[in-house]
């Protein structure tokens, strides 16, 4: 029996209020995304990458269309429910890292299991799991000052993972980072994708781009390329 998609998005649009003038951001777009991808979304500044980012990371709801997120209809959820599934099913990676700068890196990979109300017992091993899986073990009481930037990234890729999400959404992840950091922390996501979990990435870079398996091209809103590799990996030789 094949898998059900894990997100399908039917007619998606987003249209913004500015004054009396109203902006289109997306247009009518539909894709499927099925488990166990790795899709890059692309596109010029303005195309409506980051709306529709938005809007599968559960940030946003659209003005009209669907989005369904592993069956459930979350286009039509209020705040709480939209608050509950980016907390359980979604890991966000962010350029900047969003870490909170007080806190080790222990506390702020623990901060979604938190919310999510979860035993101290069952923190302290997932917190583990998420850490050693990113090869930071030995600087988990590291403050986000005393890390570099791609032991940063790290720490916030162990925040996406801890709760074990259906859907890891990464915004421009090597943006703030060396070329050399960054081909790192895409040899992660290549792991990550490996172990077996689904990966949405935004990205204006082709190389990074082309580590995916499927890359979408926005333009003016609506998507002008879905364009899947040869092979269940990336880029090919």
């Amino acid at each position: 029996m094949a898998s059900q998609p894990l997100i399908e998005a039917a007619g998606l649009s987003k249209v913004y209020q500015m004054g009396r003038l109203e902006v289109t951001a997306l247009r009518e777009v539909t894709f499927r995304v099925m488990p166990n991808e790795y899709i890059a979304i692309m596109g010029p500044s303005g195309s409506g990458k980051s709306t529709l980012m938005n809007l599968i990371g559960c940030l946003d709801t659209p003005t009209s269309g669907t989005y369904l997120l592993e069956g459930e209809e979350v286009s039509a959820m209020d705040d709480d429910q939209l608050a509950a599934i980016r907390n359980g099913k979604i890991g966000f990676v962010f350029q900047t890292f969003n870490l909170l700068p007080r806190a080790d890196a222990v506390k702020n990979v623990e901060l979604p299991l938190i919310y999510a109300g979860r035993s101290k017992e069952e923190r302290e091993s997932m917190v583990r799991e998420a850490i050693d899986a990113v090869g930071l073990t030995e600087r988990r009481h590291h403050r986000p000052n005393e890390l570099s930037g791609g032991e940063r990234q790290r720490v916030a890729i162990a925040r996406a993972l801890v709760n074990k999400p259906s859907l890891i959404l990464a915004d421009e992840p090597t943006g703030n980072l060396d070329s050399v950091t960054g081909e790192e922390i895409m040899g992660l996501f290549d792991v990550i994708h490996r172990n077996g979990n689904t990966i949405i990435l935004v990205t204006h870079e082709e190389q990074v781009a082309r580590k995916a398996s499927r890359v979408i091209r926005l333009r003016d809103g609506t998507i002008e390329e879905d364009r899947k590799f040869a092979g269940s990996g990336g880029e090919s030789s």
